[in-house]
């Protein structure tokens, strides 16, 4: 009797293939088999809704649109906090935390479907509305970029339908057996069945994995389109430069002489890259416009053939991202090759009364920039070339803005296709809508750039360098200090122009114990650095820089 009892009629007993419910009694498949049915639900809403984006806007696609519309509406202060703690793997970080809560989302939605409760088809629905909100909602979207969220959604949802049927159901010969059991006990009521239908449920789930496959092949077609833009920047010849455009040359002691400082010129690889894009954007030099419109006497439209048959013109120009911490980073300085955009503007002719160029990317992030800094003089360039390159495709290829003495946020504007001639008090731009300042002059900043934090030091002659930059006012005084000791003059290294940093260095006789160097500096204006510490937010970052260092005997 005991034996028997652990006994099912094909030997030894297993897991059961059905668990009752406490509560009600009833039987119901595996967990895992439910979630899996759910994750593949999820995938094939994911699969199906990219699918018909490839073929309406890539932008549109579920999971995408989601993800721009999470950087998008995140406050300053959680992006600011994220760039402070990831760098420039902010974006790789959100997409794997957003696949992750997918998944635990897709997973939860099979747990708890049932054929008649559908729980976890509302959840699928849900989540389809909030996607279509986020497309529908984006810069360049519309209404129609809802579709392949609620297309790929509703998917979903039938997906789910049928492969949690599929493991509530009984298999013919379960049912068979049932009929058999019951007439031999000459009842023939209803039997709960002991084997969910499972070569139904593979098959769908076999389905399901080819409707996700799909997608493969429109990613392949929008890596088709990637590929097409790297061989177009591949085989680019950026214009010839005539020697009276061509920048001044450096010189030679423009950086100090000493191991370990900071290059003058920041390589392509090295720069810097700050922006809302999850993905780089993909144009070509072939499809690649420019349309000048808003308050001007004339709209202009100009492509790539009319941009290079103009005067090319070599610039040195230093940029710095609004969300540079003190001592960060985020600043470096580039040979850019471009045509003036204040040459640009004229030939559309800007009407008085304008302040303000709206100027927008081809994925529809914007910028304000004031309209005097175009038109001043300074060198703004519509720039094709970096460091003697073709522009890198994260850098804003084919086509990207080069403004001096602003920060990129109301500047810089990459893969620029659109300029509006506006005014401040009529448009506004994407990180100004956010509570970033409207105009975003660069502040007055210098850094320690060596020797390393918390470095350990010998006693005797240690030289301490760094940079200075003040774009558009020049450094003319770099001061350093150790603990509470005086000020002491730094000495400065040529300097190149005043839309560059300029480079610092500094003797100390380091003398044994714990020590804090904390440097400033002052532009042509007089204006010293101010030692109060501010964040980033609204208009950049201030706060002398320190590092602390140990000097062992």
């Amino acid at each position: 009797m005991g034996v028997g009892s652990e006994l099912s009629p094909t030997g030894p007993t297993a897991a059961p293939l059905r668990t009752p419910d406490v509560k009600t009694g009833q039987q119901h498949p595996p967990v895992a088999a439910r979630a899996i049915a759910g994750l593949l639900a999820t995938g094939v809403a994911l699969a199906v809704g990219h699918a018909i984006a490839g073929a309406l806007d890539s932008r549109s696609s579920p999971f995408l649109a989601v993800a721009d519309t999470v950087v998008d509406r995140a406050p300053a202060v959680v992006r600011e906090a994220t760039i402070d703690a990831l760098g420039t793997a902010d974006k790789p970080a959100l997409l794997l935390g957003l696949s992750v809560i997918l998944v635990a989302v897709g997973a939860l939605s099979g747990l708890v479907e049932r054929p008649h409760r559908p729980t976890g088809s509302a959840i699928i629905l849900v989540l389809g509305v909030v996607g279509a909100l986020a497309a529908a909602t984006r810069p360049t979207g519309g209404p129609a970029w809802a579709v392949p969220t609620l297309l790929g959604s509703a998917a979903g949802v039938l997906a789910l339908r049928l492969l949690i049927g599929a493991l509530y159901a009984e298999s013919p010969r379960s049912r068979a057996q049932g009929d058999a059991d019951g007439d031999a006990d000459g009842d023939a009521g209803p039997v709960t069945a002991e084997h969910p239908d499972r070569r139904r449920f593979l098959a769908l789930a076999g389905s399901s994995l080819a409707v996700i496959a799909a997608a493969g092949a429109t990613g392949a077609a929008l890596g088709r389109r990637a590929a097409d833009v790297l061989a177009d920047r591949t085989g680019l010849r950026l214009p010839a430069v005539l020697s009276r455009n061509a920048a001044p040359p450096v010189p030679a002691d423009v950086v100090p002489d000493a191991p370990g400082v900071t290059g003058f010129l920041t390589r392509n690889e090295d720069f810097y890259r700050i922006d809302t894009a999850l993905r780089v954007p993909t144009i070509t030099s072939a499809d690649w416009r420019l349309r000048i419109h808003g308050m001007v006497e004339r709209e202009v439209e100009i492509d790539w053939g009319d941009l290079v048959r103009r005067e090319a013109q070599e610039r040195i120009v230093t940029l710095t991202c609004v969300s540079n911490e003190v001592g960060g980073d985020l600043v470096g300085t580039a040979s850019w090759t471009g045509f003036p955009i204040a040459d640009l503007l004229a030939e559309a002719g800007p009407l008085p009364g304008a302040d303000m160029l709206l100027s927008t990317s081809v994925d529809g992030w914007t910028a304000g920039t004031p309209l005097d800094a175009l038109l001043d003089g300074r060198d703004a360039l519509l720039a094709v070339g970096m460091n003697g390159d073709p522009l890198p495709l994260d850098h804003g290829y084919p086509v990207r803005q080069v403004v001096p003495g602003l920060y990129g946020y109301v500047s810089a504007t990459k893969w620029v296709v659109d300029w509006e001639v506006t005014r401040f008090d009529r448009a506004s731009a994407y990180w100004t809508d956010r509570g970033w300042g409207e105009k975003g002059p660069i502040r007055t900043a210098s850094r320690i750039d060596r020797p390393a934090p918390l470095a350990e030091l010998a006693p005797g002659p240690v030289v301490v360098a760094g940079t200075a930059w003040a774009q558009r006012r020049g450094i003319d005084r770099v001061e350093v200090r150790v603990d509470d000791e005086p000020w002491q003059d730094a000495r400065l290294s040529a300097e190149y122009s005043v839309d560059t940093w300029r480079m610092w260095s500094w003797t100390w006789d380091a003398e044994p114990g714990l020590h804090t160097l904390h440097v400033r500096a002052t532009d042509s204006t007089g204006e010293v650095q101010t030692e109060t510490r501010r964040t980033p937010v609204p208009d950049g970052a201030t706060g002398w820089h320190n590092r602390t260092f140990r000097v062992v005997a």
